[in-house]
């Protein structure tokens, strides 16, 4: 099997080169046609010589995941790829806001899948009830984001670690993956989010990694009661064990990192929770992004009212939280992760 040229760090490709003879300068070529100009055809790189285009075709794979359907509104396009096995994964382009009146930027932030499937089982997901299928490759996280921009003819300037599977449970591939997005690509590493179900061991070792790369964890309830009936993963990493983690990671990045936090009717959104959650987020100055719940076939949650939903929020500002509600985006698209791959 091919090596994957989009799985290697730009000393990597250097170094394979290097054993074949070539001048330090063709390496550089090399990736300037693909992180540059964006050539994934060895044949098509015209200023290396036709023995190289050769070797190199024979040596490395730079295929990227193959966009099987595309689906899209005013504000979300949904990607599912089918990757060389067969297994299928979802990416989502937003595009971003700015001010109150609503008006796009400009930006486009690309949520990326770093798992065929998810085994943790949370609740409230469509990925999970179709299981944990395996890991993704960095060269098939890399390769979502290439593919969509040749799609749509755009570049993708934030990250988001937000789709099918759950990151940190990949943690190798997914570090290796930012690295090739923040060097090679181009993604500043503050325009780089990952987002997880809370795993300690992990989120302690993202924050001695050197890249200022954001955080976001899924919370979704500040008390084990709470969390454990909509996270399975809670009977292993309680409430207060990740939240000692979160805290390790704000004094240790010297940034503040977010709370994801899905409202669900009658679960986790009434008032009382609203006001631990704010307490919650002070003492770690945390972010809020309240995420108001994209129903799923097959599962019973609801998406809370309007009111509902806006009296938690503001129980969380006035508490001195930095809080936002998340505008709907998608739902007539099947955003939420796996819906797309489990219509088939």
């Amino acid at each position: 099997m091919k090596e994957h040229i989009l799985n290697l760090s730009r000393d990597e490709v250097a170094e394979r080169l290097a054993r074949w003879g070539e001048a330090k300068f063709r390496a550089r070529q090399v990736l300037d046609w693909i992180y540059e100009k964006r050539v994934f055809d060895f044949a098509a790189m015209s200023n290396l010589s036709a023995s190289l285009r050769t070797r190199l075709d024979e040596a490395f794979d730079l295929r990227l995941p193959h966009i099987e359907r595309e689906v899209g509104s005013d504000e979300t396009r949904k990607f599912l790829f089918v990757l060389a096995d067969g297994e299928r994964i979802e990416a989502v382009l937003l595009a971003a806001h700015e001010g109150d009146d609503g008006a796009q930027s400009g930006r486009h932030t690309l949520c990326v899948s770093s798992q065929a499937g998810c085994a943790y089982g949370c609740g409230f997901c469509a990925t999970g009830q179709g299981g944990w299928r395996r890991n993704l490759q960095a060269n098939e996280i890399v390769g979502q984001v290439l593919a969509v921009e040749q799609a749509v003819r755009e570049r993708v300037d934030n990250v988001v670690f937000m789709g099918m599977g759950e990151p940190f449970a990949n943690y190798d591939n997914v570090m290796r993956a930012i690295g090739i997005l923040n060097a090679l690509v181009g993604i500043g590493a503050r325009h780089i989010t990952v987002s997880t179900c809370g795993l300690p061991p992990q989120i302690r070792a993202f924050a001695e990694q050197p890249l200022q790369l954001r955080l976001a964890v899924s919370l979704h309830g500040v008390n084990d009661a709470v969390r454990g009936r909509m996270m399975p993963v809670n009977k292993k990493y309680p409430v207060a064990e990740v939240l000692d983690a979160c805290a390790y990671f704000a004094r240790r990045k010297k940034q503040s990192l977010t709370f994801e936090y899905i409202l669900v009717a009658g679960v986790n959104d009434d008032t009382v929770q609203a006001a631990a959650l704010a307490a919650c987020a002070g003492r770690l100055g945390a972010k809020v992004n309240l995420i108001p719940y994209n129903a799923v076939e097959g599962l019973d949650w609801q998406r809370p009212s309007e009111a509902a939903m806006r009296e938690f929020l503001s129980v969380l500002r006035r508490g001195g939280i930095s809080a936002t509600l998340r505008r709907e985006k998608g739902g007539d698209i099947a955003a939420a992760c796996g819906q797309l791959r489990a219509r088939g």
